[in-house]
């Protein structure tokens, strides 16, 4: 089982206002139409630069890569219509996760997301 406390080791005032607003944007880009391409540029490009951007790259993509399973998994199950109510699950869920995740990353938080396979 996985501990409680965030993966963050640093305090949120040791994250600078730039970095706060990268996560924030690796955020808003997957509800506008790059969940995986917008972060993992974002991440690839500062996640040597800056710890907190690195974990926050990390958390999100996971999430992403995850949820990209559940809703495909999901759309198989359509055929016998079990995945109609699952497909709308995955989605209210993604889109509410990725809000509060906004909210934490403008805390200078990482959210580690529930239900998320770490692969990274």
């Amino acid at each position: 089982m996985e501990p409680l406390t965030p993966p963050l080791a640093l305090p949120p005032s040791a994250v600078t206002p730039d970095e706060k607003m990268l996560g924030i944007v690796m955020h808003v880009l997957c509800l506008v139409g790059f969940p995986i391409l917008g972060p993992l540029i974002v991440w690839l490009v500062k996640k040597d630069s800056s710890s907190y951007l690195d974990q926050q790259g990390r958390e999100l993509l996971n999430f992403q890569l995850s949820y990209l399973l559940y809703g495909f998994v999901s759309f198989l199950l359509c055929f016998i219509l079990i995945g109609v109510p699952l497909l709308i699950v995955v989605g209210v869920a993604t889109v509410v996760l990725t809000i509060i995740g906004i909210v934490r990353a403008s805390e200078g938080n990482v959210y580690r997301f529930p239900l998320t396979i770490r692969l990274l």
